[in-house]
């Protein structure tokens, strides 16, 4: 796979995740006022760092540091589905905003998921062992 990848934004998973972030961006726009250094602050850091962390864990060296950097990212995924269920609790995004949040979060974690599976195999391949 990385042989035909020559960035990190040719990852799929990437992608995916910045529809997710580019999602939140515009959400979190209609949020109140009071929310902006709690819950809006909360999912732009989350949302951003979901893709900052796929990116940097392609510029590591070995397998097992871009594993544990899209494991972050991948935890970023699961704040922002708690996140999202806080701003429907809150009635600050309708039932199917929600909805798309989590189709798009779904997918994300779907590529990213096998994106860890690829680079741990490929870790497995090279050395022998498997840590994913």
């Amino acid at each position: 796979m990385k042989g035909s990848i020559r960035s990190f934004e040719d990852l799929e998973c990437w992608k995916a995740c910045t529809n997710v972030r580019r999602f939140v961006m515009n959400i979190v726009k209609k949020f109140p006022m009071h929310e902006r250094f709690a819950l809006m602050d909360d999912m732009t850091r989350a949302a951003r760092s979901t893709t900052h962390n796929i990116a940097e864990g392609f510029g590591r060296f070995h397998y097992q540091e871009n594993i544990q950097f899209c494991r972050q990212s991948r935890g970023s995924l699961g704040e922002l589905t708690d996140q999202f269920i806080t701003a429907l609790d809150e009635k600050y995004i309708t039932q199917e905003e929600y909805s798309e949040a989590r189709r798009l979060i779904n997918t994300a974690n779907a590529l990213l998921n096998g994106y860890i599976n690829y680079l741990g195999r490929a870790k497995k391949n090279l050395s022998g062992t498997s840590d994913n």
